[in-house]
Order: C-alpha cells, then sequence, then structure tokens
C-alpha cells in the first residue's frame, strides 16, 4: 500500500476552498475508491454524488486535476501520486455542497426540444419499415449516460455561462438522433438556430474528447445539424422553393 494526497474542494454555493487528505491507495482502486475512504476515515460530512459504481449512471461526474471525468472509472494508476490529486466539482454548473453540483437544468433544457414525432405506420400490420443504416446512424447518440460532462467542459457553459441561450453539446446530440431518426417527421432547425442557440458552438471537439461513452459528438451529431440549420435558412435555392410552397 501507498499513501496519497488528494486536495478536494469543500464548500457550498456561498465559497469554499481546497483542503488535503492523506489516504492508503492499493492496486485496483479508483477516485471514488479514495473518495468514500477519506469520507470513513477524516470527513464523513463530505458530500459526493454516486450510484452504479460500474460507469453507467453518469452521477459521480467530477473535475479530477481539472478535467471532467467519471470517479468511479479513473483509476489511481494512470494519475501522477507523487503530488495531490485535485477534486472539484464541475465548473459549469451550481455548487452544491463539496463535490456535488445541482445539474437540474439539462432536465429542464431538455423539455424544451421538440419530442419524437413519428410517421405513420407504413406496413398493412400496422407496423413501420426502414433501413439497418439508418437506425444504426442515431445508435451511438443512445450510447450517452447523461453525465454532462460535455456540459462541463463546453466553454459557451463553463466560460461564458449562456445556459439561457444554449442548449450545450449533450442535448445537441439528442437533437441529432430525434432529426435523423428514420421514423421522426419534426423539423427542429428553427429552434436550433434560435432558442437552442447552435451559432454559439464553434466546434472545438472539447466534448468529444471528454465524452466517456466515446460518442463522436462533434463530428456526427452538431456539424450535421450546422449543415442542416445552415442549408434550410441561407441557401437561396431552398428559401425560393418554400415561397412557393414546393419544399418543407
Amino acid at each position: 500500500m501507498a499513501t496519497a494526497t488528494f486536495r478536494i474542494w469543500r464548500g457550498d454555493g456561498n465559497g469554499g476552498g481546497y483542503r488535503d487528505y492523506r489516504t492508503e491507495v492499493g492496486e485496483g482502486m479508483v477516485v471514488l475508491d479514495a473518495v468514500h475512504q477519506i469520507q470513513a476515515e477524516h470527513a464523513p460530512d463530505l458530500a459526493v454524488r454516486w450510484n452504479c459504481k460500474a460507469g453507467r449512471c453518469g452521477s459521480c461526474s467530477a473535475e479530477v486535476n481539472g478535467m471532467p471525468k467519471l470517479m468511479c472509472m479513473t483509476r489511481l494508476e494512470d494519475l501522477p501520486l507523487e503530488r495531490p490529486v485535485t477534486l472539484e466539482p464541475m465548473r459549469a454548473f451550481p455548487r452544491l455542497k463539496d463535490l456535488v453540483t445541482d445539474v437540474s437544468w439539462n432536465y429542464r433544457v431538455k423539455t424544451k426540444i421538440t419530442p419524437f414525432t413519428p410517421r405513420p405506420p407504413d406496413a398493412p400490420d400496422g407496423t413501420w419499415r426502414m433501413q439497418q443504416s439508418d437506425v444504426d446512424r442515431v445508435m451511438e447518440f443512445r450510447k450517452c449516460i447523461e453525465c454532462f460532462q460535455c456540459q462541463d467542459v463546453c466553454h459557451v457553459l463553463r466560460e461564458h455561462r449562456l445556459h439561457d441561450s444554449f442548449i450545450g453539446p449533450r442535448f445537441l446530440v439528442h437533437a441529432a438522433a430525434l432529426e435523423m431518426h428514420p421514423l421522426d417527421t419534426a423539423d427542429r432547425t428553427e429552434e436550433l438556430r434560435g432558442t437552442h442557440g447552435i451559432g454559439y458552438c464553434n466546434i472545438t471537439k472539447c466534448c468529444t474528447t471528454v465524452c466517456p461513452e466515446g460518442i463522436t459528438i462533434t463530428d456526427n451529431a452538431i456539424i450535421p445539424l450546422k449543415e442542416r440549420v445552415a442549408d434550410r435558412a441561407y441557401d437561396p435555392l431552398r428559401k425560393l422553393l418554400r415561397l412557393v410552397g414546393l419544399s418543407g
């Protein structure tokens, strides 16, 4: 067993600071193991959100050495333990206590996106027919565990705090899953352009970098949505066709 130092942010929405804790660490431990050990040994009032401890629920997101990560999937052996491991809550959301943030804004945003609107069944038995390739295209987006790390690292939310004007990469992925679904008939391009603020994204790909599920957020979701919005809003031929009622 070795001993490591964890520099953990303690406080709430009114302020706080870092506090150092030393604890023994061993082979196979993850950051969340160390946090639980610190709770047991030194800080029983340390607040941390977690649930599955298997990288499936997204609950234990925090910033580890300045990068958003799932604490249950971040192995200590992959961190430089010769210096303190810094743990802090995600910066894009209001701090509640210690490592716990208020992510309820994300759930409110989701309700503002036009929901799935399927076309009528096209088979005699009341079911739908579609190509497997069309289904495969959107399956990647369904891997999202809503850890909100992509939201946390997005500079539009993290630095500029434009939560009222931009839905963030997680919900652009959600919109893409709906827009690209082979059965969906709704057109979300105007709301993406307006209230959802897709124009604020300057495709730095930081969201793709931190996604623990490996979703290619920028290239496969956001850029195709931007292209749809640009085609509908700025393509002169499409505008003309819409004026004469020949295009949707």
